[in-house]
């Protein structure tokens, strides 16, 4: 990943992505905003408890810096589910300065219209954009424990083969950063669910104790989803940089005990 000072933001964006000027994305970082601790200061979350000025504040800040109108933004209630979400022209902009008015219960949105940005919002989960250059569609995902499971990654990738006719070979993604393998503790409920559904825990459970817990790698389970799905390894940017390692850059859930903001990652066609 690039991390570039944008004004008064820190921001990261993808290599790969970086690539095409027909698309806009970012990660946002915690620095550069307005909430109070243990908020801040760029927290986009409205609904962790910040002051909802400030978060908005923090988000017009951000649209301003990466000059995308905050009335494009569009904005889901995460429930770390496999849920993926086709977004129209008429739900642009939900979200945007209202957690209320979000498109509810769902973990990914897909979209070939432009002028639409497509943000998650994370402090440990997995986020990942996604862009067909054929077909001019964007996606993105919020992959936690939970959603890996029930297959996000894969599932976004199936609904823009289905809604657009993409090609996963034609897809670039970015997998953004989350809490690593080196830092994501979880016990046996979390590792016989792992068995179970990838009847493997070999390559994704490391260092497994013998009180049953272990060390969950999120981003090798998401990047075989992906190369299952179809997409192609050289098309893949991980961007390997755990949010639990870096707190003074990135919000950590699990590093501030849960309570913290959240950055976005987001990804709009020009």
């Amino acid at each position: 990943m690039i991390e570039k000072k944008v004004d008064l933001l820190d921001i990261l964006f993808f290599e790969n992505l970086s690539e095409f000027k027909e698309i806009g994305h970012f990660v946002s970082t915690r620095k550069g905003g307005f909430s109070n601790t243990p908020y801040n200061s760029l927290n986009l979350g409205l609904h962790v408890g910040d002051d909802p000025e400030d978060v908005l504040k923090n988000r017009k800040r951000l649209a301003a810096t990466i000059r995308i109108p905050l009335n494009h933004f569009t904005i889901a209630i995460q429930i770390h589910s496999g849920n993926v979400k086709i977004i129209s022209e008429e739900l642009r902009g939900k979200g945007c300065s209202n957690h209320k008015g979000a498109i509810n219960a769902t973990d990914a949105m897909v979209t070939n219209i432009a002028n639409i940005c497509l943000m998650v919002l994370v402090a440990d989960c997995v986020p990942m954009l996604f862009f067909d250059p054929v077909k001019r569609a964007i996606g993105v995902a919020h992959a936690g424990w939970k959603g890996t499971l029930q297959f996000i990654a894969q599932h976004t990738v199936r609904a823009m083969e289905k809604a657009f006719g993409s090609s996963p070979q034609d897809i670039i993604v970015g997998i953004g950063p989350s809490i690593g393998p080196c830092c994501y503790k979880v016990g046996p409920e979390v590792i016989s669910q792992v068995a179970n559904i990838f009847h493997t825990k070999k390559e994704f459970i490391l260092n497994e104790s013998r009180d049953g817990e272990g060390y969950f790698d999120l981003w090798e389970v998401n990047l075989r989803q992906l190369l299952h799905a179809g997409i192609e390894r050289k098309n893949i940017e991980i961007a390997m940089e755990c949010t639990c390692h870096n707190p003074d850059l990135l919000f950590s859930y699990r590093h501030q005990k849960g309570n913290t903001g959240r950055f976005g990652v987001g990804i709009a066609i020009c």
